[in-house]
C-alpha cells in the first residue's frame, strides 16, 4: 500500500482516484479547487482531503495531477501551496493532464533539481474509460521511474506504455487527438451522406462497422450523431479545441504539416459559436445536418 495524493477531481480524476482507493487499497489524499467535490469523493471512497496541493502531497510516495491545461498544472504544482512544496525527496509526480510537451520537460527538470521524479502520462478513453478503469495511458519519462509507478497506473489502465523521455507521453496524446478529430469528421460526413440518401443507418452501420471503416467513434457515437444528441456525455468541444491548439503549436516547432487538423479546429470553433462548448466532439455532424 502506497501513500498517494491526487490533485484534480473532474470527470476523469474523480473515478481515477477512486480506483486507487477501492481497487488498490492505497492511502489516498485528494485535493480539488472546489472543496465540496473533494468532500463528496471522501464520502464515497474514504481516504482524506487536504486544503491545498502542498498538504495533499506531504509525505506521499506518488502525487497524481489531472487538471485542465498548462496554467492549471503550474497553479497546483508551484508556489507556497503547490504540490512540490510538500513532496519529499524521491517522490514521483505524475501528470495525467493533457498539456504541452514543453511543460512536461519543464516539470521533469524541476523535479530533478529537487531530488524528485516526474512522468507525463496523459490518458485516452474518456469519462467511460476512467469510470471503468479502461484508459490508455501514454507515458514520458525515465524507465526506472515508470517501472515504479506502473503497478499503480494499471489500476485504471487498459493499456499503459512508456513512449520515451519526458514529453513523449504528451506528444503521443497529440497524435491521438489528431487521429480522433479526423475520424470524427469522416464519420460525420459518412453518416450525413447516408441520412440524406435515405438509407437505414442501423443496417449500414451493422455492415460497415465489421470492416475497414470500423472505429470506436462509429461504434459508440453513430446513433447519437444521427439523432443530433451531443449534451451530457463524452469529451467536450472546449477540451478538444484546447488539445488541437497544443497540436498545432507543437507542429509549428517540428515542421509537421497538419492541414486537416487546422481545418477541424476551425470547425470546432463554429460549434462553439453555436453554443456547443460543452457538446461532445461528435457534434461536428451538426455543421452538416443543420446547414
Amino acid at each position: 500500500m502506497a501513500r498517494i495524493a491526487f490533485v484534480g477531481l473532474g470527470v476523469m480524476g474523480y473515478p481515477m482516484a477512486g480506483h486507487l482507493r477501492r481497487k488498490g487499497h492505497h492511502e489516498v489524499t485528494v485535493f480539488n479547487r472546489t472543496p465540496a467535490r473533494a468532500a463528496q469523493w471522501v464520502k464515497e471512497y474514504g481516504g482524506a482531503s487536504a486544503p491545498s496541493p502542498r498538504e495533499a502531497a506531504r509525505d506521499a510516495d506518488f502525487v497524481f495531477l489531472c487538471v485542465g491545461n498548462d496554467d492549471d498544472v503550474r497553479s497546483v504544482v508551484y508556489g507556497e501551496s503547490g504540490a512540490v512544496a510538500g513532496m519529499k525527496k524521491g517522490a514521483i509526480l505524475v501528470d495525467h493532464t493533457t498539456a504541452s510537451a514543453i511543460l512536461a520537460r519543464e516539470l521533469d527538470a524541476r523535479a530533478r533539481e529537487l531530488g524528485m521524479c516526474f512522468l507525463d502520462a496523459p490518458v485516452s478513453g474518456g469519462q467511460a474509460g476512467a469510470q471503468n478503469g479502461q484508459l490508455g495511458v501514454m507515458v514520458g519519462g525515465d524507465p526506472a521511474t515508470f517501472a515504479r509507478v506502473k503497478p499503480v497506473l494499471d489500476l485504471y489502465a487498459a493499456s499503459c506504455a512508456l513512449i520515451g523521455p519526458a514529453g513523449s507521453g504528451q506528444l503521443c496524446k497529440m497524435v491521438n487527438q489528431i487521429c480522433v478529430a479526423g475520424v470524427v469528421q469522416g464519420l460525420a460526413e459518412g453518416l450525413n451522406f447516408g441520412l440524406r440518401a435515405g438509407l437505414d443507418m442501423e443496417k449500414v452501420i451493422s455492415v460497415i462497422s465489421k470492416g475497414a471503416a470500423r472505429s470506436w467513434q462509429m461504434e459508440s457515437r453513430w446513433m447519437t450523431m444521427c439523432e443530433g444528441k451531443f449534451e451530457g456525455f463524452g469529451f467536450a468541444v472546449d477540451w478538444m479545441r484546447k488539445d488541437l491548439g497544443i497540436c498545432l503549436q507543437e507542429a509549428k516547432g517540428n515542421g509537421a504539416r497538419l492541414p486537416v487538423t487546422a481545418l477541424l479546429d476551425q470547425f470546432y470553433s463554429q460549434i462553439q459559436a453555436r453554443g456547443g462548448r460543452r457538446w461532445d466532439t461528435s457534434s461536428l455532424i451538426h455543421l452538416l445536418t443543420r446547414d
